[in-house]
């Protein structure tokens, strides 16, 4: 590698990355073995609250994808960043978030997780925000800081009305006390506000706005942050609660409905996307709300399908954004309308880039056609109840996903483009090799599932559905069945309807989605925010005041009245004499209240 002022911070990122991913690794037989390792520190013994970590199968898999990802993610960052980047910073608060992301899976009690939770928001601010003389990236920042903290303050709320129920903020008792949560009068109250938690932090509908906007973020960030972390921690908090809080008609319908909408909204959206980066944004949003469609329908089997989609889904789109990233950095534009031809100057990028668009799109002999044939079987069932609609709607999410697979894929074939900001040509070696490794993966999970990930998904699984553990078999093959079926409606139907846009529609010269573009989440923000400001300044105005006065005359008026409002006569208690009272110290108290108000008088 070349020497340079991006080397020591990167070296140092790396090396602390590499020990904790080989330590993590290192545990997984004890995992396997259904031990759950547990560490524990005094942290607010006043109530009666402990620092703990907690790893079991689920928080296992999460770390590895947050360290290993991570890990890919840090060499790339290495050769995309600009030297004349303050590229030690972005190491920096690349390397806090990932600690954020670590204590929100291994957290062993929910306030601890809440505060992590927090911190993921807070540093994914300084991500997004990264290039900050640029507008987009301050605005991107600041929605999604504001979205995901309002999710998150909901769900401070929601977990302290678990405490409350279960009488313990510790993880274990509170997953052990599923029965009595679902039987409480506040079990809907709790589910509606962790849930508003999760879906603001996964991009789920009607809060998917933000997304799209944080694509201002360096590529690195996007791939790390919409890919393994960020994005992924809302459903990790709906898996892990998953036997708290699932196997109601509430849980079905208030995730079941904002998964399908996003779904279908996220693939209908990333048609029609000029960038290369917002396709990925909106398809992310996509897989998210089929994810928690998967959650919503309340089965040990669907769950075994989302978390293998979380993993899939974390493969296939980390290397897409970094084969992104190379296109943009080599060629000066993501735009798709002047992107073309690509393969004849970028040949190896072009390959890998069509593999994991491949493994998006639901092909065979890939990733996620496994996870999404999954999802298909599923939808077919809704807690025990034939549902053909959600079927219907995941057939069609199908058939769009391949649509915008082939629209993202479309700027490598045709006649080069001769007007691009700069000469295309491949990447240096180390920039390609982590999108290499995914790819790998994408195809080895895809032709050897079962030997490849089939243990680590069975010990996910089990620590979240228990003794409920279904059978499944991670075959290519299952014979001529409807889930296969399908599969196939999407893949044609996908390639038809890509071919239509074409064609006939002029999907190229496009610049709004049709019918739908009327329907702008961020403007709505924007609204609201600009609203909120009006407002606080015409409070200001009609309460505020610049004066020190009366800004002292009603503090030393809380002072007094407010202890004088909070007094209740105790019967039980014996008033008290006037021996028992301190003369001296009330009146000492009264002199200085009134020098006080008598300064801010005289200090006109």
């Amino acid at each position: 590698m070349p020497d340079g002022s991006r080397n020591r911070p990167f070296g140092a990122a790396a090396v602390a990355t590499g020990l904790a991913l080989a330590l993590a690794i290192s545990r997984f037989d004890d995992i396997a073995a259904r031990d759950i390792l547990k560490a524990e520190y005094e942290w607010l013994p006043a109530f009666g609250l402990d620092l703990a970590l907690r790893m079991d199968g689920l928080a296992w898999v999460f770390t590895v994808m947050v360290l290993g990802i991570g890990l890919l993610v840090l060499l790339y960052a290495r050769y995309y960043m600009s030297p004349r980047d303050p590229v030690a910073r972005f190491f920096a608060y690349m390397m806090a978030f990932m600690g954020a992301m670590l204590g929100v899976v291994l957290s062993g009690n929910l306030i601890q997780l809440v505060v992590f939770w927090e911190l993921t928001s807070f540093t994914s601010f300084l991500l997004i925000g990264y290039w900050q003389s640029r507008n987009d990236a301050r605005r991107g920042a600041r929605m999604a800081f504001t979205v995901t903290t309002i999710g998150g303050l909901c769900l401070l709320a929601g977990v302290l009305i678990l405490g409350h129920i279960v009488g313990s903020y510790d993880l274990d008792v509170v997953l052990a006390a599923g029965d009595r949560i679902r039987a409480h009068d506040l079990y809907l109250p709790a589910l509606i506000l962790v849930a508003l938690g999760a879906l603001t932090k996964s991009a789920q509908f009607p809060f998917h706005f933000w997304l799209p906007h944080a694509m201002a973020a360096p590529t690195p960030v996007s791939s790390y942050l919409h890919s393994a972390t960020m994005v992924k921690a809302g459903v990790f908090l709906l898996i892990r609660l998953w036997p708290a809080l699932s196997g109601t008609e509430a849980w079905t319908w208030v995730l079941g409905s904002a998964g399908v909408c996003t779904l279908l909204i996220g693939s209908f959206f990333a048609i029609y996307q000029n960038d290369m980066k917002g396709l990925l944004a909106y398809s992310t949003i996509s897989h998210l709300g089929l994810i928690v469609v998967l959650l919503s329908i309340g089965t040990p089997l669907s769950v075994v399908a989302a978390v293998f989609h979380v993993m899939n889904h974390a493969v296939f789109k980390a290397s897409l954004f970094m084969a992104v990233g190379i296109v943009d950095h080599e060629t000066g534009t993501r735009d798709m309308r002047v992107l073309r031809g690509l393969k004849k100057t970028m040949p190896y990028t072009a390959a890998l880039a069509i593999v994991a668009s491949a493994a998006m799109a639901g092909v065979p002999l890939l990733n996620g056609f496994l996870s999404k044939e999954m999802f298909f079987a599923e939808t077919m069932v809704v807690v025990g109840t034939e549902d053909w609609s959600m079927s219907v709607a995941a057939v069609l999410m199908g058939v769009f996903s391949v649509a915008y697979s082939l629209r993202f894929i479309s700027v490598f074939f045709g006649p080069l483009a001769e007007d691009l900001p700069k000469h295309p040509h491949e990447p240096p070696r180390w920039m390609r090799f982590p999108v290499e490794c995914l790819v790998v993966l994408c195809i080895a999970v895809g032709v050897m599932p079962e030997r490849v990930v089939g243990r680590i998904l069975a010990v996910a699984t089990h620590s979240v559905v228990g003794p409920d553990m279904p059978e499944y078999d991670l075959g290519i093959w299952h014979g001529f069945n409807l889930p296969l079926v399908m599969s196939i409606i999407a893949l044609l139907g996908g390639m038809a309807f890509y071919v239509m846009l074409r064609r006939r529609f002029n999907l190229a010269e496009r610049d709004r989605v049709p019918v739908l573009h009327r329907f702008k989440g961020a403007q709505a923000y924007e609204n609201a925010m600009l609203g909120l400001y009006a407002a606080a300044a015409w409070l200001l105005r009609r309460a505020g005041t610049l004066r020190l006065q009366p800004q002292l005359l009603v503090l030393m008026l809380a002072m007094v009245v407010v202890p004088l409002l909070l007094v209740r006569p105790l019967p039980s208690l014996a008033m008290p004499g006037r021996a028992d009272i301190d003369i001296l110290f009330a009146l000492l108290w009264l002199i200085g209240a009134a020098c006080a108000l008598g300064a801010a008088w005289q200090a006109k």
